[in-house]
């Protein structure tokens, strides 16, 4: 009894021996301590008080007391549960049967404080689950765009590339877009509206295509689709613009997306998912160029196309960093003075002897921002060259094509007036040509610099006039002096006698509303007497002079005036006025 005692005291365990006859023979002070039960009750025999004890601190005394029961029942049985105090604490409870030789005599029960241990378990299944949880997010991160929760630009090129790997034969379709001016919806409405603008685009995506089929996003306003085993790709590419073409609503402002979109396949040589995505490119910028709002299927053509276009980049951009811009000038004739009173100065590029016509390479320069520095050497030489040509009569100007890229430059007035300062030029004595196209999207900027020339003296032309969206009455708003027409219109006038009401308006709203008027492309004696009693201002064309090198334009200088006091001649012959 003496070592029965002692091994009971010395174990970590709560240790409660029960007799068979259910009477608590002996426990340990391990036991009393763990269950709050005082030694005096346990000494009285008061069994159930000590049951009562301890089924009043259990979360569930029903489920302790069956088990009892149970075990109680079947004598030889062993078990082993948990069980859960009130007060947070937690015990493993296990029991076995007392046995004397091979007979039983009672019932061992051990319970062992297992509180920390749990919460320490509990803690690190909440760190795992957790750490799960982080994993499975940083796995959505890794291949889902966060904001619309489309594929990103990583998946998609896996399962590009696993389709592309597939089985011969299989159809293999990119369908690449970008939506139309989306800057504008995030200037305008701001970005909030364009995240809610992308979120809706790659809705309606999704509902275009297969559930198998692929759509990410691969950035910014980018969209791109896979087509694997797709029937009829030029059909989902239909119904994309069509979906996309249906505006919706946002806080109360209708919101239309637009799209450019290019469609690739494969075969014809495009047999890698850079070559797909290449091609799929090269037609979205084709689509956008045909006028945005549309799809357009990769063709080799569209290819050629672009190469020589970064061709003539990759020769213009050479030339303008080894001075091979040069500036040819073209007399404007004054209808009523009979002479020369302007020169307009225009950029030419010889290329392996051979000049490149202005509308090729314009729109290049425009597009790669070469513009700016050729818009500065051009200016630079012709104050340079017709410097000493101006300063004879403070009568005469000076017109220089202006791009829209070089107004949207902040210090382009400056810029201006340094170089017609070093060359000794009155401000007064220059023309700014614009088109019409910079005031479309009525960009404040622009509008202030023209004013702030204006406000110098320079006086300001609008170019090409007739063939943008500007309205006569909207002339009236812009900062302008000279109206000058497009020789599109000049172009009507065959023998002089038509009735053209639409370019005599022209000329009757530009003067009633103070404007001179210049016609351009003039290159027939009938073109001009029939301007001329129109009372068109000036005349500019191929009748007077084509545009001419430094050196060649005192001779063009005089042969213009010649023909333009030649034809005041026969003009003032003619009385009847063209209606």
């Amino acid at each position: 009894m003496s070592l029965l005692s002692a091994t009971l005291e010395s174990t970590a365990d709560g240790i409660l021996v029960v007799s068979a006859e259910g009477r608590i023979s002996s426990v340990n002070n391990k036991f009393l301590a763990m269950w709050g039960i005082p030694r005096e009750l346990v000494d009285a025999g008061d069994d159930e008080a000590v049951i009562g004890s301890v089924m009043g601190q259990l979360v569930d005394p029903e489920t302790f007391v069956e088990k009892v029961t149970a075990l109680y029942a079947d004598p030889d049985a062993e078990s082993h549960d948990v069980l859960d105090f009130r007060d947070g604490r937690t015990f493993e409870r296990y029991s076995r049967p007392q046995k004397v030789e091979d007979r039983v005599v009672g019932r061992v029960w051990s319970f062992r404080d297992v509180t920390q241990a749990r919460r320490d378990q509990d803690q690190i299944n909440r760190a795992m689950a957790d750490l799960a949880a982080q994993a499975s997010q940083l796995k959505r991160l890794a291949f889902q765009d966060p904001l619309t929760g489309l594929s990103n630009r990583q998946l998609f090129n896996d399962r590009l590339a696993h389709a592309l790997a597939g089985p011969c034969g299989t159809a293999v379709d990119v369908l690449l877009l970008d939506l139309d001016d989306f800057k504008e919806v995030n200037d305008v409405h701001g970005h909030h509206a364009g995240d809610q603008m992308l979120i809706e685009v790659g809705r309606r995506l999704r509902a275009c295509v297969r559930p198998s089929d692929v759509v990410a996003r691969l950035g910014g306003d980018e969209f791109v689709v896979l087509l694997v085993g797709s029937l009829d790709a030029d059909a989902a590419a239909e119904r994309i613009v069509e979906s996309l073409g249906v505006p919706f609503w946002l806080d109360g402002t209708m919101l239309r997306p637009s799209l450019s979109l290019g469609l690739a396949s494969i075969g014809e040589g495009a047999d890698d998912a850079s070559e797909l995505l290449r091609r799929a490119d090269i037609a979205m910028y084709a689509a956008k160029a045909a006028g945005k709002n549309r799809y357009l299927r990769f063709r080799p053509e569209m290819m050629a196309a672009l190469l020589e276009r970064t061709d003539l980049e990759a020769g213009l951009r050479t030339a303008v960093d080894g001075g091979g811009i040069t500036v040819h000038y073209q007399p404007i004739v004054s209808a009523r003075l009979g002479t020369v009173v302007k020169v307009e100065a225009l950029a030419r590029w010889e290329r392996d002897g051979i000049l490149v016509p202005p509308q090729q390479f314009i729109p290049t320069a425009e597009r790669s921002g070469l513009i700016v520095d050729i818009g500065a050497e051009v200016l630079h030489r012709c104050c340079t060259e017709l410097g000493p040509w101006l300063a004879q009569d403070p009568t005469r100007s000076l017109a220089i094509n202006v791009s829209g890229v070089q107004l949207q430059q902040g210090n382009f007035p400056e810029l201006l007036f340094a170089t017609a300062c070093s060359r000794g030029v009155d401000p007064h004595q220059l023309v700014v040509e614009v088109t019409e196209s910079v005031f479309f999207d009525d960009d404040c900027l622009v509008h202030r610099q023209l004013v702030q020339l204006r406000s110098a003296g320079v006086r300001v032309a609008l170019d090409d006039f007739g063939t943008g969206y500007s309205s006569l009455g909207r002339l009236q708003d812009l900062p302008v002096d000279t109206l000058k027409i497009d020789q599109s219109f000049v172009a009507m006038i065959r023998t002089g006698d038509e009735r053209l009401p639409i370019l005599n308006s022209m000329i009757d709203m530009a003067h009633g509303l103070g404007l001179t008027v210049t016609a351009e492309g003039v290159e027939t004696p009938e073109q001009a007497g029939y301007l001329m009693r129109r009372g068109c201002d000036s005349l500019q064309g191929f009748l007077f002079s084509r545009p001419q090198p430094a050196a060649e334009l005192p001779a063009a200088l005089s042969a213009s005036t010649r023909t333009i006091t030649a034809l005041r001649g026969d003009t003032a012959a003619q009385t009847q006025p063209v209606l």
